[in-house]
């Protein structure tokens, strides 16, 4: 009997080269537990909706590089961002880039390298309501050229599923650029559920970022905690997110 394997299948026996769909079916054949308790860090190339300035913006001036650096929330639906977009001197690009929709204000704030860092507040895209469900911080920065972005995604395997979902209604051509597996241990050191929220929250907030999206003081007041509180508690994750870092087993596949 005929086999009835997809015809994406049967193009990629022909080519002998891997496909997204081959990355997604050994995605999916990974059912052990074990394999289920990993990390997966992967890059999506997806084409950004036109409904966000930097999808129509990035089409319209393809050699122009966009960066996104980090992200403040100001609001359940407002945030804003440091984007650094090269090529032309500083506000060049404000006016045009103030023009659609979904910006709210734009601020030139400094020329730097070949470029010009903007400040854009903004209207949260569907992504992000997505990410704050499954608490998970984004990874910066984000690249974006010619209408399309490489998204950086670090998430188990059930949280990548979601977020492979979402790319793909945005964008049916998405495409896996890189996929690995990690052990979750190796990357997600213990932890406490208290500081894993806070590590959550200060990297949404742009603590982390750099340039720093928000001085601590800042991030103490949204918190409704002290400064010095956050501080320690903030050193503390430091130390043990480092520790694991240079742990030997860190360093294998």
């Amino acid at each position: 009997m005929e086999s009835k394997r997809p015809e994406a299948g049967r193009r990629a026996s022909r080519s002998g080269r891997p496909t997204s769909d081959d990355r997604l079916a050994a995605l999916r054949d990974a059912r052990a537990p074990e394999e289920r308790a990993r990390l997966f860090l992967a890059t999506l190339r997806i084409r950004v909706p036109r409904t966000l300035w930097t999808g129509p913006f990035s089409a319209a001036h393809p050699t122009v590089r966009v960066e996104v650096l980090n992200r403040t929330e100001l609001g359940s639906d407002v945030s804003v961002s440091d984007y650094w977009i090269g090529g032309h001197p500083a506000g060049v690009w404000a006016r045009e880039i103030a023009s659609y929709p979904d910006v709210l204000h734009i601020d030139s704030l400094a020329e730097v390298g070949d470029g010009c860092v903007y400040r854009i507040t903004y209207r949260n895209p569907p992504i992000i309501y997505l990410y704050r469900r499954l608490k998970l911080p984004m990874q910066f920065p984000l690249r974006i050229q010619g209408g399309v972005i490489d998204w950086e995604v670090v998430a188990r395997y059930s949280e990548f599923q979601e977020i492979l979902e979402h790319a793909r209604a945005a964008d049916p051509n998405v495409s896996i650029v890189s996929i690995r597996r990690r052990p979750l241990r190796s990357h997600l050191p213990v932890l406490t559920e208290a500081q894993h929220e806070l590590l959550s929250q200060a990297m949404a907030a742009g603590y982390f970022a750099v340039p720093r999206g928000i001085t601590l003081t800042e991030l103490a007041r949204r918190l409704d905690r002290s400064k010095s509180s956050i501080s320690e508690s903030i050193a503390l994750i430091e130390k043990k997110l480092l520790e694991s870092a240079l742990r030997p087993s860190t360093l294998l596949p």
